[in-house]
């Protein structure tokens, strides 16, 4: 038996309001927005220590390098990386960390999302540990919090008056989930001690989810069991098997298993707490200057009122405004009221409608090796920024549309082009061919910073050829 408490980290969801740092390509759970560590990295740091296991991850596969590397960069041991085929929501992810920690001893299963701002990491622990005999004596731990405000964009729980799994217990059975409310149902239930927040956080034995799930929703479970069952393990790495988990309801843990159940029950957590749903919620996570507002980068207000301004390259100047977010990327700026923070998933649709890449990507895209950037394009020619970490190397490719010109600007390169393998360094340049073999590597201990410069009739990231690739692509 193992009595380890296991975290499981959702990393999915793409957080279209917070465009233009969330892009599909990189969502927000792998941005830095409070401090300079990514949310994922806050969420695991946040359940390592004594108690918990190492934190495992369920993710898409195009996640899958970015979140190793983030885990690496906190230097901490990682558990297994759960990789889904497709989207299944809450429920089908709540199963298989179940069956997951079943095998693994039967620890208790920490259910969480990668993407909050909780401040107080240890007392976050403290609830988490005060909840375990009710997880341990059959009951599906939620942690509900404390409104300080009427929000309508939350769904809410009612406390039931009964202890588990004794009188005296802070966890209570719940006695009702109620739907996002409107505000004179957010401002009825806020001054009603009763009600709080659904965070989407829970904490169960698997064999009680298990046990919930033969009861309730037995096809689902077996259809995880099969998924699990016919992955293709890879040490840590647990690619699901697509046909199994395709076949899943994409339903969420609360529609398929909380709600009417007898087992359900709630922690009240008064912590500071934040989904980070929305470019305010963004502002308010932040101290504001004695104008109100939150300028972060490369940016200044003059006669400037509570507002959110945010550069990351773009120098941003404001005056005589009130009330804005602005918030400015390599390739993108989005300048809307605070008040309609909520609605700029519309202007990501209509951008998206229109054939906008940026909708969707960053001009930095990352790749299992490191990275590249897009710096200026035009006709018949483009020039990117290459950066490959330490022990990297590009697949063994060609082009039959462009050649390319590369030069190193930082660290050491092995450059095979051709039958030759040769090595480059700062300030050496070399030209690859239009439809000849190469490949990049890097041998050294520090990052290799790279100018690539494209010339032909077509540049797109499809005119790509893979002979050999360590990574598994084709």
């Amino acid at each position: 038996m193992n009595d380890l408490i296991q975290p499981f980290i959702m990393c999915g969801g793409s957080g279209t309001r917070l465009w233009p740092v969330s892009r599909a390509s990189m969502p927000k759970q792998f941005q830095a927005f409070v401090g300079d560590r990514t949310l994922l990295q806050e969420t695991a740091m946040r359940v390592t220590g004594p108690g918990f296991a190492p934190p495992a991850f369920v993710a898409a596969e195009s996640y899958r390098y970015v979140i190793a590397d983030q885990i690496k960069a906190l230097a901490i041991r990682g558990g297994p990386m759960v990789l889904e085929p497709v989207p299944r929501n809450t429920a089908a992810v709540a199963l298989v960390a179940s069956l997951l920690a079943e095998r693994n001893g039967g620890g208790p299963v920490l259910l969480l999302p990668s993407d909050h701002v909780i401040k107080d990491a240890a007392a976050f622990r403290d609830l988490v540990q005060a909840a375990l005999p009710a997880a341990e004596a059959g009951h599906i731990c939620l942690f509900g919090i404390a409104p300080n405000r009427p929000e309508t964009g939350y769904g809410y729980i009612e406390i039931g008056p009964e202890g588990v799994p004794d009188p005296d217990s802070p966890v209570r059975r719940v006695a009702r989930f109620v739907e996002k409310p409107d505000l004179a149902g957010a401002e009825r239930m806020l001054g009603e001690d009763r009600f709080v927040w659904n965070s989407g956080i829970f904490l169960f034995a698997p064999a009680t989810m298990i046990q919930e799930a033969e009861e309730r929703r037995p096809d689902l479970l077996a259809l995880a069991r099969a998924a699990l069952d016919g992955a293709k393990v890879e040490g840590d790495v647990i690619p699901l098997d697509p046909e199994a988990f395709g076949r899943m309801e994409a339903i969420s843990v609360d529609y398929a298993f909380m709600e009417g159940s007898a087992r359900t029950a709630v922690s009240r957590a008064a912590i500071d707490w934040s989904d980070l749903g929305a470019w305010d919620a963004i502002h308010d996570a932040h101290r504001p200057d004695v104008d109100g507002n939150v300028i972060l980068g490369r940016a200044v207000g003059f006669d400037t009122r509570n507002s959110f301004l945010r550069s990351e390259r773009q120098l941003i100047a404001t005056v005589g405004l009130s009330d804005l977010l602005v918030i400015a990327t390599d390739d993108a700026i989005l300048i809307a009221d605070r008040s309609k923070a909520q609605d700029v998933k519309h202007a990501v649709e209509a951008l998206r409608d229109k054939g906008f890449g940026e909708a969707l990507a960053h001009a930095e895209v990352h790749r299992p090796w490191g990275s590249y950037r897009s710096v200026v394009a035009g006709d018949r020619f483009q020039v990117k920024v290459i950066t490959v970490k330490p022990g990297g190397q590009l697949s063994l490719q060609l082009h039959r549309h462009r050649a390319e010109h590369w030069v190193v600007v930082r660290g050491s390169a092995e450059i095979t082009c051709g039958d030759k393998v040769f090595m480059l360094y700062e300030n050496q340049s070399t030209f690859i061919p239009q439809g000849e073999t190469h490949r990049l590597r890097n041998p050294g201990h520090i990052p290799l910073e790279m100018i690539e410069v494209q010339s032909g009739s077509y540049l797109g990231e499809d005119d790509i050829v893979r002979v050999e690739d360590v990574y598994g692509r084709s």
